[in-house]
């Protein structure tokens, strides 16, 4: 990769997150997107299009080499959905040149359900109680986490009580941390919203989430991550009916249609046993793709990857192309908002102004 230095992208159209502008010059300057190009190294971008580097919200990686998948595809920043241990978690931070991570660490599952059958997790994960809650969360806060992940599941179905998720929650907004919800049906959207997650990640298959649901979601201010890409791969090896994951991308339009922040998240993993294993990086342009076929226009699939997980992860630093932000940029060739496939034409990267080497 290359030295962080003063760089001059010529004759760049660039994504301002409604369009495209007229062909311009973007200095990168040092780590940061500059103003002045007094002293810069030229390159001629040749009518490329630069966009804000890509934001996967939803993701497990399990090394450098996930890392790397990501950078090699424009992820410049990844959102990790419940990775542990720390020492995982910390090998993976702050890495020159590749994917700048934030985590959630370790999730909060119930006693009986699904995730409490999976390897590894049901020894550490399990909240019992409202009191457990509390140290949990203090747990985790004090392993370094940046928000917290509860995996929920309608009532009945083992997972976590809706006493407890309040109580994580609770504990949550007090260290200042938002929620992520994992929530994979209309049950366990409705107790999502009933213990007042800031972000539910996942769509129901084959069923739509509830209309009076949806009305709260838009009302309370809450921010859906639906992982189009790891729901249509689930659909077969679960043996579902036909038409369960359109029910799902129906879904998807519902919920932008009625202003619901919609964020792009693959749920990217290699876990041994998950039934469907979305590749590190490329998924990425595959959920843009059927973000667009779900109702979203091009450039809110392009803002569903760049300025909204930002926004609503705190990330303040990144997600446009502005001087004073984080230079992490993707320079690709054709019009992604003509199509969105030209995201998947990368010509180069910069990840706080250090340009990955592909």
């Amino acid at each position: 990769m290359t030295t962080v230095g003063k760089t001059a992208l010529r004759d760049v159209r660039v994504f301002d997150g409604q369009g495209l502008t007229e062909p311009r010059t973007v200095v990168i300057d040092g780590a940061v997107i500059g103003a002045d190009a007094t002293g810069a190294e030229v390159v001629d971008a040749a009518g490329g299009v630069l966009l804000p580097g890509l934001i996967d919200a939803h993701i497990h990686p399990d090394g450098r080499a996930a890392l790397a998948a990501l950078t090699a595809h424009g992820v410049t920043t990844g959102l990790t959905m419940a990775t542990w241990p720390v020492e995982l978690v910390a090998s993976m931070r702050d890495v020159s040149g590749m994917t700048d991570i934030r985590s959630a660490g370790l999730p909060a599952i119930g006693p009986s359900g699904l995730h409490a059958r999976m390897p590894g997790l049901a020894e550490h994960a399990v909240v019992r109680d409202p009191a457990h809650a509390r140290r949990f969360v203090a747990d985790r806060v004090a392993e370094g986490i940046d928000y917290l992940k509860i995996m929920l599941e309608a009532p009945g179905e083992g997972g976590l009580p809706e006493d407890v998720a309040a109580a994580l929650v609770a504990a949550a907004r007090a260290h200042g941390l938002t929620v992520v919800a994992h929530a994979g049906s209309p049950g366990a959207y409705t107790l999502a919203l009933d213990v007042g997650a800031d972000v539910i990640t996942h769509m129901p298959l084959g069923a739509p989430v509830a209309v009076g649901d949806v009305a709260r979601i838009v009302a309370d201010g809450r921010v859906v991550i639906p992982t189009l890409d790891m729901m249509r791969g689930l659909a077969d090896p679960l043996g579902l009916p036909p038409g369960a994951y359109a029910a799902s991308a129906r879904g998807v339009g519902v919920l932008h249609a009625a202003g619901v922040p919609i964020l792009a998240g693959t749920d990217a993993n290699a876990t041994p046993g998950v039934p469907y294993q979305p590749a590190f990086g490329v998924s990425l342009h595959d959920e843009l793709a059927l973000l667009v076929d779900a109702g979203l226009s091009t450039a809110a699939a392009l803002r569903a990857a760049t300025s909204l997980p930002a926004k609503h992860f705190g990330l303040s630093d990144r997600g446009a192309v502005e001087p004073g932000l984080r230079a992490d940029l993707v320079l690709v060739d054709g019009d992604p908002l003509a199509n969105i496939s030209a995201t998947r034409a990368i010509r180069r990267v910069w990840l706080a102004g250090v340009e990955s080497v592909r």
